[in-house]
């Protein structure tokens, strides 16, 4: 059957997909616009299984807090190319997934994925989106917190965004850009020494004890004087990557916790999720 120009360009409208796509998948449908929509969508996941071994190493990081500024939500759109990544309609519809997740209180991926964004599931404008695009595309991470007050940050070009909860609302939000910013540049594992978890300090002794036992410097020591070296180097890394224990990248003079209290005595951060794309 004969496909108008006007038909083409209601399923171009309607999917985003090209002129060409549309007009096949129309002719294979026989103009019925539900299975043409549906015969794009296959070829998405035809594209998809292609492509799964291919790293999808590129993406969009998206960072929302909800209107009452007590939930958030990070979102991380995987593709292939910085070229897609830098694209409006990408960012569009990250942005627009994090909307979902936030209205729905989505807790996981998979529930975001099942969640309606432009008329459509978020797997299947996933799908839509690789056989428009070509490329592997992936909700590749989703994670949420809820605080008192929560603040989001996302480092200009969305590769690397950030959450961080607070125990009560914040007068003025300066301070908690300073705190996420904070987060976002010296990326640390925790928020305090004892929020680490059991196996990154059991880890971190090891590496540790090791480098101890084996400088030369500490040959013939006790064992007992290795082991306090170990220690120190333990009790050096709480204070370089865990939050409150860190110098405060404004002011080199304070730690975080000094600052925070600067600011109100009883205020503490409480969680935080970071995630930077790898370059």
């Amino acid at each position: 059957m004969a496909i108008s120009a006007t038909e083409v360009a209601k399923l171009r409208k309607m999917t985003g997909a090209g002129m060409m796509d549309c007009k096949k998948a129309l002719e294979e449908s026989g103009g019925d616009y539900e299975q043409a929509v549906s015969i794009i969508r296959k070829k998405g996941q035809l594209i998809a299984d292609k492509r799964a071994d291919r790293e999808a190493s590129e993406g969009c990081v998206i960072a929302k807090v909800s209107s009452d500024g007590t939930k958030g939500v990070l979102t991380v759109l995987s593709c292939e190319t910085d070229f897609v990544a830098k694209g409006t309609d990408f960012i569009k519809f990250t942005e627009d997934i994090a909307d979902a997740a936030i209205k729905a209180g989505a807790k996981e991926a998979e529930a975001v994925k099942k969640l309606t964004v432009n008329n459509i599931t978020v797997a299947e404008g996933v799908g839509e989106k690789m056989a428009v695009i070509g490329e592997k595309i992936d909700l590749s991470f989703f994670g949420c917190l809820e605080a008192a007050h929560v603040v989001a940050y996302i480092h200009p070009g969305n590769k690397l965004a950030c959450l961080v909860g607070f125990n009560k609302t914040l007068s003025d939000p300066q301070t908690g850009r300073d705190i996420a910013m904070q987060v976002a540049a010296m990326a640390p594992v925790a928020v305090d020494k004892e929020s680490v978890p059991q196996e990154v300090v059991s880890k971190e002794l090891e590496i540790a004890t090791d480098q101890a036992a084996n400088d030369p410097k500490n040959a013939g020591k006790p064992a007992q004087l290795v082991e306090k070296i170990a220690q120190g180097k333990l009790e050096k890394f709480f204070k370089e990557m865990t939050l409150v224990n860190q110098d405060f990248i404004k002011d080199g003079k304070l730690k975080v916790s000094e600052y925070l209290e600067s600011i109100d005595k009883d205020l503490k951060v409480t969680t935080f999720i970071r995630f930077s794309l790898a370059v």
